[in-house]
């Protein structure tokens, strides 16, 4: 029996793909094998990272965010997503987020939940301060290396 091909369900894919700038998808399902690619795109305010096709992504929990120096004179630390996957800021839904604008974080303390692949990956913070602020909103799709916090250091 030959899988049939719904055209509705494959602009679906590819609005998927752009939503979450996704460069890549394959499925294979019986006999259908669907692959899609498509160009990264660079915006005029920033340049894309590198896309990470959905077979690359790890689900390590132990990996720590990568904490940058901000370009600007302030001493801000960012950290940023280490890899593709949806933003939670709580542990579930009726739980408090795990930080908010102006707490004091300590190092290793856990500051959101990427969810990759039906993983959850706690993302935790190299560096100690306060956090200054919040990019992404809960629930929202976040990029490899797309900017999640900035925390001032404690000196």
């Amino acid at each position: 029996m030959k899988a049939k091909i719904d055209y509705k369900e494959i602009i679906k894919i590819i609005d998927l793909l752009e939503e979450r700038n996704l460069s890549e998808f394959e499925l294979e399902i019986e006999d259908l094998k669907i692959k899609i690619s498509r160009a990264a795109q660079k915006t005029n305010s920033q340049e894309m990272a590198p896309a990470v096709p959905l077979a690359g992504v790890t689900a390590n929990s132990e990996a720590p965010a990568q904490a940058e120096p901000a370009d600007d004179q302030e001493g801000l630390y960012f950290i940023t997503s280490p890899m593709v996957g949806t933003f939670y800021r709580s542990p579930n839904p009726s739980s408090p987020s795990f930080v908010e604008k102006g707490d004091i974080v300590a190092k290793n303390q856990t500051l959101c939940i990427i969810e990759a692949m039906k993983l959850m990956n706690e993302i935790e913070t190299e560096v100690e301060g306060t956090l200054e602020e919040i990019y992404i909103k809960n629930g929202k799709p976040v990029e490899y290396g797309q900017k999640l916090f900035a925390i001032r250091p404690q000196s």
